[in-house]
């Protein structure tokens, strides 16, 4: 079994903790949780430092609560953010939890002696109105210690509404909240949430004259100064439907090789010696080493069918020894995959009936017909993987590949998708 906070100084992973949270951890199983706000339609690899947070305080015997903020949600947390947040709507917010919880359920074992606890914040304030917010939440903690809290402090300037100068109330009250329904004394987050969460137990040492404990983590960026989880296309999510497990093992072979010890040792359940073994083995060949994260985690947070499929959708693209054969088993998510991440065209020809060099030329393949008929005699263009031999092919519906697809090949690096439809 682990120890918790040692485990967190092996990787990287400790960036604060409040006095004795070290101790109480190493002599005792404890009930810990983090706060999830539904703001997104999906949870995104940023939360999944937090995931992994909690997953190595359970794989250490202690008990998980995964906080949903059905009530924090609606309000936005400032910490780290320039400018005031965009409220979504009640229904948006419910529908984005009732997902993640679904999406949380993947990585915490929700049984056994030390299983994991899910619970909505809604709860703690849906039957309490602003008065009774006021008095029992509001008179805890003065404006003074509040606006020391740099989550506050750093937006005097830009502007910070009641709305979410309210939010570190909420945090601390969910807290509070978790200690006396569940006998919860640790919360953990971000080092952006340490404000949030000193309050917490400030709380709960006013209004319950207990003890509780906080641990961060490291705000956790890339080698360029950006924001860890973020691409050109924005988000890299855990939700197949908005990154697809293709996409989402790329985001870690392509990954700065500066990158790669952090991501090893905050991503993957390879112990400490292990990594380090798997360092030293492929010091020279840093891709390779992306190579075996990047399949462990597409395993973990999508599916083994999933990685099958990108390998799959990987050796047609890549491979060496991709035919007619791989390309007519692919399905038609795979196909779709592949149209993502090559050039594609749409054709509209019902019944489908084209010379292949008028194809070529009329998509803009090639430049001409002369020039496709150049490329079909230098045995240079396929059809789904298949040699065209002439140039009076006919391309037609038993070219189709899920009634849909054609790809076309223009040399070894040139390949191109069709839709037909």
């Amino acid at each position: 079994m682990l120890n918790f906070i040692e485990e967190l100084r092996l990787r990287g992973m400790l960036h604060d903790m409040t006095p004795g949270a070290d101790t109480l951890l190493d002599s005792k199983k404890v009930i810990g949780y983090i706060g999830f706000d539904p703001t997104a339609p999906s949870m995104t690899i940023g939360n999944y430092v937090q995931i992994m947070l909690l997953k190595f305080f359970q794989l250490s015997g202690h008990t998980p609560i995964v906080l949903m903020g059905g009530a924090t949600g609606r309000i936005g947390d400032p910490s780290g953010k320039e400018k005031e947040r965009e409220l979504k709507s009640y229904d948006e917010l419910d529908s984005n939890l009732a997902f993640q919880k679904v999406q949380i359920k993947k990585f915490l074992d929700f049984e056994g002696p030390n299983a994991a606890i899910i619970v909505n914040n809604f709860d703690f304030y849906s039957g309490m109105n602003v008065l009774d917010f006021l008095r029992d939440v509001g008179k805890t903690l003065t404006v003074s210690y509040m606006m020391s809290k740099d989550s506050v402090k750093n937006r005097l300037e830009t502007g910070l509404s009641f709305t979410e100068f309210s939010y570190q109330l909420l945090q601390s009250y969910d807290f509070q909240v978790l200690f006396q329904q569940y006998g919860c004394v640790i919360q953990m987050g971000g080092s952006d949430q340490w404000g949030n969460i000193t309050s917490g137990t400030e709380f709960i040492r006013r209004n319950t004259e207990g003890k509780a404990y906080a641990v961060t983590t490291p705000l956790l960026t890339k080698a360029d100064g950006t924001k860890f989880g973020k691409s050109e296309q924005g988000n890299i999510w855990l939700d197949p439907k908005l990154t697809s497990a293709y996409k989402f093992y790329q985001f870690w072979l392509n990954s700065d090789d500066a990158d790669l010890p952090k991501y090893l040792r905050y991503f993957s359940l390879k112990s400490k010696e292990e990594v380090e073994t798997l360092e030293t083995q492929y010091q020279d060949n840093p891709r390779e080493l992306k190579a075996i994260l990047a399949e462990e985690l597409t395993r973990r947070v999508h599916s083994d069918e999933d990685f099958d499929s990108v390998m799959a959708v990987s050796n047609v693209l890549f491979g060496k020894d991709a035919n007619a054969e791989s390309l007519k088993k692919m399905s038609l998510l795979e196909l779709i995959t592949i149209s993502e991440e090559i050039p594609s065209f749409e054709l509209k020809i019902h019944p489908l009936n084209i010379n292949i060099a008028d194809l070529l030329s009329d998509l803009g393949i090639v430049s001409s017909k002369s020039e496709a008929r150049k490329a079909i005699q230098n045995n240079a263009v396929s059809v789904n993987k298949v040699k065209v031999l002439s140039h009076e092919y006919q391309v037609g519906p038993s070219d189709l590949l899920h009634d849909k697809y054609i790809m076309i090949e223009n040399g070894k690096k040139n390949k191109f998708m069709v839709k037909v439809g």
